[in-house]
């Protein structure tokens, strides 16, 4: 086994190190979610971090880590009694990414129980979890649905397995650690929720430090062992203070007046819910034991709103996470001023409430017409440009409910929310022969095809007598999530202010339903003399936000050359992944313009994704009282459809959602 780097060797990254601590003394604070970009010894510090953990008491033989000295009545391997048991360390278990819903929870062997009746159950990693640390890299990228029974297990102490009326359930109590790269995506803010504390981490600009870093690294690379032995006494003066602090912290008092403190900042802040007040308690009287106190003080208070609360006051992917503390020092001394009666001081500061709200959008310019002048027109009606010079990136109007867009058909990619799939979850829809292992028994195909056989094979008794060929696995039908496409217009043409404005929105409210849908995202954009890939396919929408926000204006039209650029990207992402469905979406007003016979080459480049059957959807940015209808025609082309600005609200009069696929076949 490789000795794991000490703990105590980490350079730096004190918050990091003061989380994961303050869980060590207090599983129940909820786990630490480490956020911070590649390379911080986000993952070094965690693996550390189980060789500080005291040795646990198990019962002998258990797989699911009973204490001998209150053995878990339900255990599947009980019932056990009470007495002496062995002594071992704490285990340190990693969830991969990749890691299916058995290998998680456990898995029941379905033959043995329909025909005997016996729960033979193969114990998965919450088991191995139990009373240790459940790593999980790259939290993030993990599967909705196994993050949800991650983390239901760790708010409930216990997991359930149940399987066509087979019932397991085991005790898993553990310490929860998620590492994350916020540039590959973001967790839904509901399961940000679920985590006790967050920590940023990003590596130090000091030079010193970063010497200090490689230093230790190097060495520890050449001989770990050797490098372990002269961190081991730091190693055990932490492990002894962990383990001093938890006999304390029964003794710990949480007096009124840090109830009060804790309850005013949660409210000045505006988190949802009484999660963060309850971590923020646990964690403050944790602080306190890890000190050897018996009181928590305002500065463990203040100390606790720093780690529980910055994830909490997201409230959608492109919301920089972060606590003002200059507010938080105002909040605290305002409340420790309270009386009992709550008097106090109940101005709430500029913007009401928590201030520091969302600041409301600067208007665009005023006076009418804020459009350029109309330019010359050539082939099919196109404008020819003005020459207009490249203008300063324009702010997004405020985003909002888009309408809903899906991919026809049925797929088979990453599981999402929104187009249709057969997925491992979901409502079931038919039964067929289990390729490989059976992870979703269908009950009824099941018996159908054991039932002319009993006769055959001698049944005697009340149960089916079962063979592996008649196992069935479930069909079942939920939602993927798609790679969605965009390709925005940033010429001349557009470079109006307050259109520009709109259409940043629009794309915004985009990216914020492909969030919430758990898709891709990719941005291509075209101006002057060609196309750029401004954000290649990527989980991390709110990186898709900050390159439209900084996306500058002006010049010709190539449409042709942003197709066609789209039309390369969506080549590449079907090498890298296959069975990810791509929706495009073409934000313009459709003109066309530059080099010879724009319009026409552009219809060529549209042509292409139509002959592969593309789904995608054209946002008609065109304004004014004459309209050309040329995005209308560019949509023709694609094999898709159009809407406008205001169709794409999810609240628009303009009808029910409307399948990307729509084309103007409906009338014919």
């Amino acid at each position: 086994m490789t000795t794991p780097f000490p703990f105590t060797a980490v350079v730096g990254q004190d918050d990091l190190r003061l989380a994961l601590l303050l869980n060590a003394v207090s599983p129940a604070v909820g786990g630490v979610l480490v956020r911070g970009e590649k390379g911080t010894a986000k993952s070094t510090a965690v693996r550390a971090l189980s060789a500080l953990l005291p040795e646990v008491a198990v019962v002998p033989g258990c797989r699911f880590s009973c204490d001998p000295a209150a053995p878990d009545p339900a255990c599947p391997d009980g019932p056990h009694e009470r007495g002496p048991g062995v002594e071992r360390p704490a285990r340190m278990v990693e969830l991969p990414v990749g890691a299916s819903e058995d290998r998680l929870v456990g898995a029941l062997d379905i033959e043995r129980a329909l025909a005997e009746g016996v729960k033979a159950f193969e114990p998965g990693l919450l088991a191995d979890a139990h009373r240790g640390i459940l790593y999980v890299d790259e939290v993030n990228l993990l599967h909705d649905h196994l993050v949800d029974l991650l983390l239901d297990a760790a708010a409930m102490g216990s997991s359930y397995v149940e399987r066509e009326g087979v019932s397991v359930r085991h005790a898993a109590r553990f310490l929860l650690v998620g590492t994350m790269n916020p540039e590959e995506g973001e967790l839904r803010p509901q399961l940000l929720d679920r985590f006790g504390l967050t920590v940023e981490v990003t590596a130090s600009r000091e030079p010193d430090q970063r010497v200090e870093v490689v230093r230790r690294r190097l060495a520890y690379d050449d001989d770990p062992d050797g490098f372990a032995a002269r961190w081991a006494a730091e190693e055990a003066a932490v492990r002894q203070r962990i383990a001093t602090a938890r006999e304390l912290l029964p003794q710990v008092r949480l007096g009124d007046g840090a109830l009060r403190q804790i309850a005013a900042t949660c409210a000045a802040f505006e988190v949802d819910g009484m999660r963060a007040d309850i971590v923020m308690a646990r964690t403050a009287t944790a602080l306190a034991a890890w000190a050897g106190r018996t009181d928590v003080l305002a500065e463990d208070v203040r100390q606790a709103a720093l780690l529980a609360l910055p994830h909490r006051r997201r409230r959608n992917p492109f919301d920089a996470p972060g606590l003002d503390e200059d507010k938080l020092d105002e909040t605290l001394e305002r409340s420790a001023g309270q009386d009992g009666d709550g008097d106090g001081d109940d101005d709430p500061g500029p913007g009401g409430p928590g201030g520091g709200g969302r600041p409301e959008p600067e208007d665009g310019p005023q006076g009418g017409g804020d459009t350029a002048a109309r330019p010359e027109t050539g082939e099919g009606g196109q404008p020819q440009p003005s020459g207009a010079p490249e203008q300063s990136p324009v702010r997004a109007a405020e985003p909002f409910r888009a309408k809903a867009l899906s991919v026809p058909g049925i797929g088979e990619g990453a599981a999402g929310r929104r187009s249709r799939a057969r997925t491992e979850h979901g409502r079931t829809t038919g039964a067929r022969r289990p390729r490989g292992t059976l992870t979703k028994l269908h009950l009824a195909a099941t018996v159908r095809a054991a039932a002319p056989h009993q006769r055959a094979r001698g049944r005697s008794g009340p149960g089916l007598v079962i063979r592996r060929d008649d196992l069935r696995q479930a069909v079942r039908e939920g939602r993927e999530g798609n790679l969605v496409l965009f390709v925005v217009d940033a010429s001349g043409s557009m470079a109006a202010r307050q259109r520009m404005s709109a259409v940043k929105g629009a794309v915004l409210s985009l990216l914020l339903d492909a969030y919430q849908r758990r898709d891709k995202v990719g941005l291509v954009t075209f101006r002057g003399a060609g196309a750029e890939v401004a954000l290649p396919p990527t989980s991390s929408v709110d990186a898709a936000a900050a390159r439209l926000e900084s996306l500058p204006t002006g010049g010709r039209t190539p449409l042709a050359a942003g197709l066609l650029k789209a039309h390369e990207v969506l080549r590449v992402e079907r090498l890298r992944d296959p069975a990810r469905r791509a929706l495009l979406v073409v934000v313009t007003d459709g003109r066309a313009t530059g080099g010879p016979e724009p319009v026409a080459l552009a219809g060529r480049a549209a042509r292409l994704f139509a002959a592969e059957s593309v789904a995608s959807v054209v946002v008609d940015c065109e304004s004014g009282p004459v309209r050309l209808g040329l995005a209308g025609r560019l949509a023709g082309e694609l094999g898709g459809t159009a809407v406008t600005l205001d169709e794409l609200r999810a609240d628009s009069i303009a009808g029910l959602v409307r399948d990307v696929r729509e084309t103007s076949r409906r009338a014919a």
